[in-house]
């Protein structure tokens, strides 16, 4: 007789349920030992980034794997809105997905349709071979899919800020998390996200989607700039990377141990 398995609680049911804002750091080395590491050191959510890393599917899934045994929500980054690859996410195992540069309400309304199964969207049927649904060990798993599975949407550009509370208000989007990386180089000011331009634009779209009644995240690397968005109403926030961090502590290795001087004889 095959054992009945839960699913552990959504992004979206963390946050609903949290006290406090969800602190959060990125997963962009690939190695399932660091993943382990990061998610056994305290945060509340892990972000997988399947965008700007070397991150595949057969990856994702051992990634999922190593994380699973603690106590923190792992959240996939897909590499794009295509409703193929969101299908294949959901299927090994990606519970909450982040879908990237989304800039107008149609646009959220897709990935809503591509992680919902029929009647309410188009997400292919396969969950007695998949490990999102343990192999049919989730009694019920697609009567109650959507339960399942919680969706966020990135807006990181001029367009996006703009329908800002559109793209929240749209049923089935779970939350919505600000780039300012792409947000500053959509307003101009390539490489500079604490610009004026575009810290009021974060700010802005968190007015707009706290409006809409949705939760509102952002990346802020700098301890000052979290802080601050923080106290604008930022219910999740990613403060590090595993991958900056090692370059940035090799580099602290290098700074205090090596004599420019003498390496340059």
């Amino acid at each position: 007789m095959p054992i009945r398995l839960t699913l552990p609680p959504t992004f979206r049911d963390r946050i609903a349920d949290a006290d406090r804002p969800q602190m959060g750091m990125w997963v962009c080395s690939g190695s399932p030992l660091v993943a382990e590491i990061c998610a056994g050191a305290g945060l509340d959510w892990l972000l997988i980034d399947g965008e700007h890393s070397p991150i595949g599917l057969e990856t994702t899934s051992a990634l999922l794997q190593a994380v699973a045994p603690y106590p923190v929500t792992p959240l996939v980054r897909a590499p794009s809105d295509d409703a193929v690859v969101l299908k294949q996410l959901l299927d090994l195992g990606a519970q909450n997905v982040l879908v990237p540069m989304i800039d107008t309400a149609e646009q959220a309304r897709a990935v809503v349709s591509a992680v919902r199964y029929p009647p309410r969207g188009v997400r292919g049927v396969g969950s007695a071979l998949s490990r999102g649904a343990r192999w049919n060990r989730v009694e019920g798993y697609m009567a109650d899919a959507d339960q399942y599975v919680s969706l966020f949407v990135q807006v990181e550009s001029a367009t996006g800020v703009k329908n800002a509370a559109a793209i929240a208000a749209v049923d089935g989007v779970d939350g919505v998390f600000v780039g300012p990386s792409d947000l500053a180089a959509s307003l101009g000011v390539l490489g500079q996200q604490t610009h004026p331009d575009v810290t009021a634009a974060v700010r802005a779209t968190f007015e707009a989607v706290r409006a809409a009644g949705k939760p509102v995240g952002v990346n802020a690397f700098d301890p000052s700039v979290a802080q601050a968005y923080l106290d604008a109403g930022a219910s999740f926030v990613l403060v590090g990377a595993d991958v900056a961090m090692l370059a940035r502590g090799s580099e602290a290795l290098a700074d205090r141990w090596i004599d420019d001087e003498a390496a340059g004889e």
